[in-house]
């Protein structure tokens, strides 16, 4: 069995579908994977990392929305339809799983043309292009939250890296403490504006710490690899607040922490409510509105809050962050509230689509 993976250019595209060949190879250590992907997109590095064949194809960027411009997008399509093909055919691909970005519909396409199944997962609110299309032709039609628009949609959740998957936060808080230096028994806020780091919440956090610090609250900050690191000054006896870079054990910044500031892409807000920990959702300003509407299903469910980036002040913190981090009761429900919502096995529910489409294709 060979299933090739079609979700290149960003880590939200490219981390489901790696949690989806994770969970492929779990279940059968011999099937074959191929990611395709484009010469720029992320995948060049991530894919390869993980012990994963990539298979490269021309990158034709898609409109957001239906525009003028998309009457074009199918002649400039030609040339990497035709890239997307080959792969299937080389490697006898069994079935097609696309999870949006530039090298999903190429990939649907060359997969309806060849007569291969397909399989969508859409992991925003608000769908793409690319997987508006390609629902049209799908077997199955995965998604991230209940209330999907997609056509024939079924509500699976995103797959999860297996270390944020099986998380145990309270078994691994002591450990995850200690190796970022934290304090082990004080409410701890972590803030992160994703792998590259958010200004407004910089900003924001680092002007409002010592009032927290003052609070009781320690404060664990990802402030970002490019972004310039505050001037710390952690006096004795006062919660420290600890700036880092980069955190690459994301598993153990998330047990380590009683609540969380962030932004509210897909992947972020799935990790969140998997594993049950509260946050405080910075939607991303630009794009179409799509991380309002990632955080708004789990923000209504009691497992977070959500606050315009414009609104978002050391006041609004003080006044909205410290009341639920200093409530021992409040964290509770709202962790609980999260985990209720929260989905750790859409990995083996994808698996078991990608089983059953190519099962059907199999039997005529």
């Amino acid at each position: 069995m060979h299933v090739v993976l079609a979700g290149g250019g960003t880590a939200g595209h490219i981390e489901p579908a790696l949690a989806l060949a994770d969970a492929l190879r779990r279940q059968d250590p011999t099937v074959g994977i191929t990611a395709l992907g484009t010469e720029k997109g992320l995948e060049t590095r991530l894919v390869p990392e993980r012990g994963y064949e990539l298979g490269l194809i021309p990158a034709v960027p898609l409109p957001r929305k239906p525009t003028p411009e998309l009457i074009t997008v199918p002649g400039r399509l030609r040339g990497t339809i035709k890239a997307a093909e080959q792969i299937l055919e080389r490697t006898k691909a069994d079935c097609v799983v696309g999870f949006g970005g530039y090298v999903a519909l190429p990939g649907y396409l060359a997969a309806k043309r060849l007569g291969v199944p397909i399989i969508v997962h859409e992991a925003n609110a608000r769908p793409g292009l690319a997987n508006k299309i390609g629902s049209r032709y799908a077997k199955f039609v995965a998604v991230s939250t209940p209330d999907s628009k997609l056509r024939n949609a079924h509500y699976v959740g995103i797959p999860l890296r297996r270390t944020i998957a099986v998380l145990d936060r309270a078994r691994v808080r002591p450990e995850a403490r200690a190796a970022f230096g934290l304090d082990p028994n004080l409410p701890t806020l972590l803030v992160s504006g994703g792998s590259q780091g958010a200004r407004r919440l910089n900003e924001v956090v680092q002007s409002v710490a010592p009032f927290l610090q003052r609070a009781g609250i320690q404060i664990l900050h990802a402030v970002g690899p490019k972004n310039e690191m505050p001037r710390v000054d952690n006096m004795p006896g006062m919660p420290p607040y600890i700036p880092v870079p980069y955190v690459d054990r994301m598993d153990l910044a998330y047990a380590a922490a009683d609540m969380m500031l962030c932004r509210a892409g897909a992947m972020t807000v799935a990790e969140l409510s998997a594993v049950g920990l509260p946050a405080a959702f910075v939607p991303l300003p630009i794009g179409n509105g799509e991380q309002r509407l990632n955080a708004q299903p789990l923000v209504k469910a009691g497992g977070g809050l959500l606050v315009d980036d414009a609104e978002l002040t050391p006041e609004w913190v003080q006044s909205n962050v410290l009341p639920v981090l200093g409530d021992p009761h409040r964290l509770f429900e709202m962790s609980r509230a999260a985990s209720e919502f929260g989905r750790r096995d859409a990995d083996e529910l994808l698996v078991g689509m990608v089983y059953e489409a190519i099962a059907a294709r199999r039997a005529g």
